[in-house]
């Protein structure tokens, strides 16, 4: 016998389980195992090859609760007939790594050391500095761990922000009102959203202020109590503007504070704020830093090649201008 476990924490049993355990049965009846429901969590007892099935089963179930937002018994009979037929995968991950949020197109899990280590110091710590280059997941997994503590109802609203920094562009010469010119500086955050969210789902958040997506300009003197902030491109602010986001914080809120060190955009007289805060607040508890780097690079493999051609061509400049 095998005794599995898996998470359903910010899942309401009836939701998955059905009214009177009516899905339960179904899938009690469909199987020999023993499935028990403790708390948020789902116990499945039963033959090794039987147990793993089922950990699929409830996997696929609760990946269609939260993309559809809630389950009928055809779902419940369908998802029994495809396991049986052994038409149900896990992911390549296999279960190993841990799940951080269910999203619209499948389960969202870290992807390397670098990024596992992220997702940990987001469970450990308030407020969280990711620093790494390009394709490491940074903004990616702020939005999923965002989303996470959303669905647990720890938080009540995801608040997301950029420095709107006119990188080779100038936002007075762009059309439309100031939301409208900043659009796609906030894009990459859209985009994450839309890939874990049903659209009329997104919509709906973005409607009651559930989730908002604001420039850094605009979160001058608010207190954001009960949130879930996410400061991304931080190597754009200003040592004041970074200063100002930080004491935007109010009670039961986090932030994860994302940037590139080596894509700085301001001013040669601006210091980042985000290179600054990594001397600051290096010592101070509750506040957890993460370094990524070419080795957590999840897009196209030739991102990480790119990154590699650039750090070696920056040190050969650097060794070209201190030789005599």
């Amino acid at each position: 016998m095998e005794t599995k476990t898996l998470s359903i924490k910010g899942i309401h049993p009836i939701e998955l389980l059905g009214s009177q355990d009516e899905y339960l049965q179904l899938i009690e009846k469909a199987f020999h195992s023993t499935v028990v429901v403790r708390g948020d969590q789902v116990i499945i007892k039963g033959e090794p090859d039987e147990a793993e099935t089922l950990y699929k089963l409830f996997t696929e179930l609760i990946f269609l609760l939260n993309r559809n937002g809630t389950l009928e018994a055809k779902d419940i009979t369908t998802v029994i007939d495809l396991t049986k037929a052994g038409r149900l995968k896990m992911d390549e991950n296999n279960g190993k790594s841990p799940i951080v949020v269910y999203g619209k197109n499948g389960i969202i899990r870290p992807k390397s050391k670098g990024q596992t280590a992220y997702f940990e110091s987001g469970l450990q710590n308030d407020i969280v500095i990711a620093i790494g280059p390009a394709g490491t997941g940074k903004t990616y997994l702020a939005v999923a761990m965002a989303l996470a503590r959303l669905r647990e109802k720890e938080v009540a609203r995801i608040v997301l922000t950029r420095p709107a920094i006119e990188a080779g562009e100038s936002l007075g010469f762009l059309p439309g009102d100031l939301m409208e010119k900043v659009d796609p500086y906030l894009r990459p955050l859209t985009d994450a959203l839309f890939d874990m969210l049903p659209g009329d789902q997104l919509q709906k958040y973005v409607d009651r202020k559930i989730i908002e997506i604001v420039p850094l300009a605009y979160m001058r003197g608010r207190t954001l109590n009960n949130a879930f902030v996410i400061l991304d491109e931080a190597q754009n602010t200003s040592p004041m503007q970074m200063k100002m986001f930080l004491t935007r914080l109010g009670n039961s809120s986090r932030a994860i504070i994302t940037g590139d060190v080596t894509q700085i955009d301001l001013s040669e007289n601006v210091e980042s704020g985000l290179i600054q805060i990594q001397s600051i607040l290096k010592d101070i508890e509750g506040i957890g830093f993460v370094t990524l780097d070419k080795s957590d690079v999840v897009r196209h493999r030739l991102v990480k090649e790119i990154i590699q051609a650039y750090e070696l061509f920056h040190q050969n400049k650097n060794d070209e201008e201190k030789k005599p």
